[in-house]
């Protein structure tokens, strides 16, 4: 008997993993919880697979690749076509998971499932757009091509705060090229990715080509990672954990795409718009509770425009509204487990014990509302230095610690002093200094007079500690092919 998706009972849903174009439990049969930010209730469970499921998963995969490359690259496209419609069209049960296992706002989350089917739609608007190249050879009668050729079995280990689009952020790019991926979501919000099994299923995706698994990193993910029969791993998460992945890839020369931790630079200087900049802030400080890699964490301000901002901007984050995510009008949700909010506290405790001062926040809210889940106060700290571990550490909060600076080079040597280079921010009319920046802020995402966001056709990628590869547009879907030279020659 097929089993199915899931199963309920006890106001619990019961999700099961999608191997080989089924559903199905782990070998072992053991389970996660999966709780809500909100109130802390169990919700969910899925599978706790482990070495074993994922070795079925990576056979499975293995035996379905070399038809799923065979095919024209336009029939992979339109297959993808419609599992990104069919993404669109359960957008609303999608982003109620979301909210469930990871406490975003439900607006937030409506997003994420529209980008999510950006990311499978992208890609697969490109299948008749992938190119090589024929060069001259340095002799007579012969051309030299290079082919770009799939992989083959690939892996993808999404994030815990955008589960849904950062695993379909890989899946496009991976399934148009002709390759075949196993996704791993995050432990703790595994739930929305699951459901895509369902969809797949709908959209004719052929059994192996795609498969979804849940499990711990040290069994399920260490087997994937470590697998001869994968061949590029890429994976979205923190800085330690990519590194770790990393060595463990290497034993097998394995290709590996990391997209890893941020310390985004946020400098205003003195001819800035401090009104663009204050609303820039607001939204990219706080979006997803502060949860996002590409988050402005440290705030470089010109003395000359330094109060004015503060004033706006206090003024500003005093505004949001902190509270149940499902509700209209709630700006912040809640972090989502107690081991991320009690390394915020920690976090600001330092900051405070080093010399900072509390100039708004800086603790958890009170109120019946928050006697259960995991809440933490927008808080922004003044009298920072760059040597705080609240300017250095990666703070994956609404945390907003602030600098004064006299001038942009100032600002740009303290920017660049860190091991982080994922993403900045600058506020400035002056052409001169936007043209230095391409050149001198070391990260692979400026973003010039405007909050975050990247775009599809972009590219998406860290420098130093913030990783390796990248994602998104032409060049995200070049890292999911290998490179084949042909010396064809044709004397007779």
């Amino acid at each position: 008997m097929t089993k199915s998706m899931k199963e309920s009972s006890d106001g619990i849903d019961r999700y099961r993993m999608f191997i080989n174009g089924e559903f199905c439990d782990s070998v072992s049969g053991e389970t996660i919880d999966v709780e809500s930010p909100t109130n802390e209730q169990v919700l969910f469970t899925v599978p706790k697979g482990n070495q074993q499921d994922a070795i079925l998963a990576l056979e499975t995969a293995q035996a379905a690749q070399k038809a799923w490359a065979a095919r024209p690259a336009v029939e992979r496209g339109e297959i993808l076509s419609k599992f990104a419609d069919l993404i669109r069209e359960n957008r609303e049960r999608l982003a109620k998971i979301l909210v469930q296992e990871m406490g975003k706002t439900y607006g937030l989350a409506l997003g994420e499932v529209d980008v999510s089917a950006d990311f499978i739609n992208f890609p697969a608007q490109a299948a008749r757009r992938l190119e090589g190249d024929i060069l001259p050879s340095d002799l007579p009668n012969e051309h030299i091509m290079i082919h770009k050729v799939p992989y083959g079995v690939t892996v993808g280990i999404a994030a815990w705060n955008f589960p849904l689009a950062l695993a379909c952020r890989k899946i496009g790019p991976a399934l148009t090229t002709g390759n075949v991926m196993v996704v791993k979501p995050p432990s703790v919000t595994p739930v929305a990715v699951l459901a895509l099994g369902e969809l797949a299923q709908q959209a004719g995706i052929p059994k192996g080509v795609l498969n979804l698994v849940t499990g711990g990193g040290s069994t399920m993910g260490e087997e994937l990672v470590t697998n001869k029969i994968t061949r590029l791993v890429t994976m979205t998460g923190s800085t330690p954990t990519g590194q770790e992945i990393f060595r463990k890839a290497a034993e097998r020369l394995t290709a590996v795409r990391l997209e890893l931790g941020g310390k985004a630079p946020f400098i205003l200087l003195a001819d800035g718009d401090v009104e663009k900049a204050v609303d820039a802030a607001v939204v990219s400080r706080h979006l997803n509770s502060g949860q996002v890699c590409t988050c402005p964490e440290r705030f470089y301000i010109h003395d000359a425009v330094y109060d004015e901002f503060l004033e706006k901007y206090i003024a500003a984050v005093s505004k949001l509204k902190i509270g149940d995510p499902m509700e209209e009008g709630t700006d912040i949700g809640p972090k989502v487990n107690a081991h991320e909010t009690n390394e915020l506290e920690k976090i600001v405790k330092r900051a405070v014990d080093a010399g900072a001062k509390v100039a708004l926040g800086g603790k958890r809210p009170e109120g019946e509302a928050f006697q259960k889940g995991h809440w933490y106060e927008p808080t922004i700290l003044t009298d920072c230095t760059n040597d705080m571990s609240v300017m250095r550490d990666e703070v994956f909060g609404v945390v907003s610690p602030i600098m004064r600076i006299k001038s942009y080079d100032e600002a740009l040597e303290l920017a660049n002093d860190s091991d982080f280079g994922l993403a900045a921010f600058l506020f400035t009319r002056d052409m001169r200094l936007i043209q230095r920046a391409v050149l001198e802020l070391e990260f692979g995402e400026i973003y010039v007079n405007r909050p975050m966001g990247e775009q599809r056709q972009g590219f998406h990628n860290g420098h130093k500690l913030s990783g390796t590869g990248g994602e998104d547009g032409k060049y995200g879907l070049d890292n999911y092919l290998e490179k084949k030279t042909m010396y064809v020659n044709f004397n007779d």
